[in-house]
């Protein structure tokens, strides 16, 4: 895997993840996913899961809601010793619409950014199985 390749998960939010009401999201519940997309990466990258450190950035641009499908994305901007710093984003691409009846939903033309995030993350040296340092 090259740095610059992208990891992608698609989930469908669903009650359980609904915290508050009207049927939103948490935001943390989009992090949870990012933490997801981190751990396939330093897979791929060093063939092991490593440790998420820090984020030193997160927007929430937009809500979730229980039934919407959300894309999450991330990539490695920057490799390290051991560190490795990444660039996430979660899209909704598909939109629950409670209004029209319990099961409608809708595919958006354009999906609508919700978070965006950056973080860091460590695989020790020890660990790293797979990757060529630079």
């Amino acid at each position: 895997m090259t740095p610059s390749e992208t990891v992608l998960i698609r989930l469908r939010m669903s009650a359980h993840d609904a915290h508050y009401g009207g049927n939103l999201v948490d935001g943390a519940r989009i992090l949870g996913l990012f933490g997801d997309v981190a751990t396939e990466l330093l897979i791929r990258l060093d063939g092991d899961e490593g440790l998420f450190v820090a984020y030193d950035l997160v927007e929430f641009k937009a809500p979730v809601y229980a039934g919407d499908y959300i894309e999450a994305r991330g990539r490695i901007t920057k490799v390290g010793t051991t560190s490795r710093t990444m660039e996430f984003t979660a899209h909704k691409v598909i939109t629950a619409r409670t209004d029209l009846s319990p099961s409608a939903a809708d595919v958006l033309d354009e999906p609508i950014l919700v978070v965006r995030a950056r973080g860091t993350c460590v695989t020790p040296k020890e660990a790293q199985r797979t990757q060529t340092q630079p």
